[in-house]
């Protein structure tokens, strides 16, 4: 979990998604690696969920083997078993379920919970979670991160949700004290080209470069 953690912290860029088709999946995520990308999350968000996952680890062990794919969008025990059963690297969910922790825990495996409210987030630390994903990130905003982050200092938070990719708002994340973000749909809209995909990474780790080195 904490090997886990810490490569998140170094790799802060986390693009999420999910297609129907295997090998537009494999697009996907050869371009977010070739712009720099070690952490990915596949979202089950669909009916190929569990064997596009399989079919993107297998392609991930052969061409990028430093790279953490974990799963994203598990509501509940269930699904996080499904999942962990398949050697996932990670588990992220849109909500805050205390099943899921003791079964992430069991398998020494980082589990990301989605969380909205103070609330939340207190029983996400009191579950032993490292990591809070700030969902939606566009509807919370920089100013709810910096008024709830005092109250959390051994917590670490990832907006995902309408992050944008241009410089201004990727400053305001990492300078609000952001350890990651998660990039889905203004990463891939819905005909995405892969050069782009690339070229677009590039610039993000190189705006939170930016804001790293002041």
């Amino acid at each position: 979990m904490e090997k886990t953690l810490n490569y998140i912290e170094k790799h802060p860029v986390i693009p999420v998604f999910y297609h129907d088709n295997p090998e537009v999946c494999k697009k996907a995520l050869k371009a977010s690696y070739d712009g720099g990308v070690r952490v990915f999350e596949f979202v089950n968000r669909g009916a190929n969920a569990i064997s596009n996952f399989e079919i993107l680890q297998q392609y991930k062990d052969q061409y990028f083997p430093d790279l953490k794919l974990g799963i994203g969008t598990i509501k509940n025990k269930e699904q996080a078993e499904t999942f962990l059963n398949l050697n996932t690297d990670f588990l992220v969910s849109p909500v805050f379920d205390a099943d899921i922790a003791p079964i992430a825990n069991q398998h020494g495996k980082l589990w990301i919970p989605g969380c909205m409210t103070p609330s939340e987030i207190n029983q996400a630390e009191k579950a032993n979670c490292k990591l809070i994903k700030l969902f939606p990130g566009d509807l919370l905003g920089t100013k709810f991160l910096k008024a709830i982050k005092p109250l959390f200092s051994g917590l670490k938070f990832m907006p995902t949700g309408g992050v944008k990719l241009n410089k201004e708002n990727i400053h305001s994340w990492f300078e609000a004290g952001v350890t990651s973000v998660g990039l889905g749909s203004s990463l891939f809209p819905a005909d995405f080209d892969t050069a782009e995909v690339t070229n677009q990474l590039k610039k993000v780790f190189s705006y939170i470069e930016e804001v790293r080195e002041l």
